[in-house]
C-alpha cells in the first residue's frame, strides 16, 4: 500500500472503506469528525452514506474549489525536511536559506508525490472518480457547501468554512 501511495495511485475502495469505518468507530469520533479527501469515489460515498445513515448522522460536504494551475504550483513548490518533516514552499513559505531546513540544517527534498507528473495523475483521477461524488451528494439531497480556496490563505479559508457552518 505504501508503494501505491508514493506513486500517487489511489488505494482500493474496499481497503479505504474499512479503514474509515474502523477509525470512525473510535470513541473520540463519537461527537463529530471531519473527513479530509474522503470519500473520493462513488463507492466510497455510497458506503459512507449507508454507514452514517445507520447511525443517524447527517453530514455536510465542504468542497474546496481550487484552480488546477494553483494546485500544481503549490505542490511542486513544496519542500520537506527529511529529518524533522518540516514543510516549506518556495514561494509562500521559503526557508531562510534556500534548500536548507531552518530547524536542523538538513537539505530539503521534493517528495515523490509532489512531482508534477504525479500531481497531474492525481488530478486526472479526481476528474474521473471524485468529481462525480459531488453530483452524487447534491442529487442525494446532502448539504454541499462550495468554498473558493484558490487565492485565500488557509486561515481565511478556515474562517469561511466556520462562518458557513455557523449559519447552517
Amino acid at each position: 500500500m505504501v508503494a501505491t501511495m508514493q506513486s500517487g495511485a489511489l488505494v482500493s475502495d474496499s481497503v479505504v472503506n474499512e479503514m474509515v469505518k474502523e477509525r470512525l468507530s473510535e470513541a473520540d469520533a463519537a461527537r463529530g469528525f471531519i473527513l479530509d479527501g474522503f470519500p473520493r469515489t462513488l463507492d466510497q460515498a455510497e458506503n459512507l452514506g449507508e454507514w452514517l445513515k445507520g447511525r443517524g448522522i447527517r453530514e455536510v460536504v465542504i468542497h474546496l474549489a481550487v484552480d488546477y494551475n494553483v494546485i500544481i504550483a503549490r505542490l511542486t513548490g513544496r519542500r520537506q525536511c527529511p529529518r524533522c518533516g518540516t514543510l516549506y514552499n518556495v514561494s509562500s513559505h521559503p526557508p531562510r536559506v534556500e534548500g536548507v531546513c531552518d530547524l536542523d540544517g538538513e537539505a530539503l527534498i521534493v517528495r515523490e508525490d509532489d512531482k508534477e507528473a504525479v500531481i497531474r495523475g492525481r488530478l486526472d483521477a479526481y476528474e474521473r472518480q471524485t468529481r462525480p461524488v459531488l453530483e452524487y451528494f447534491r442529487t442525494a439531497g446532502r448539504r454541499v457547501v462550495e468554498v473558493d480556496a484558490s487565492t485565500d490563505s488557509p486561515e481565511a479559508v478556515h474562517r469561511k468554512i466556520c462562518q458557513m457552518m455557523e449559519s447552517a
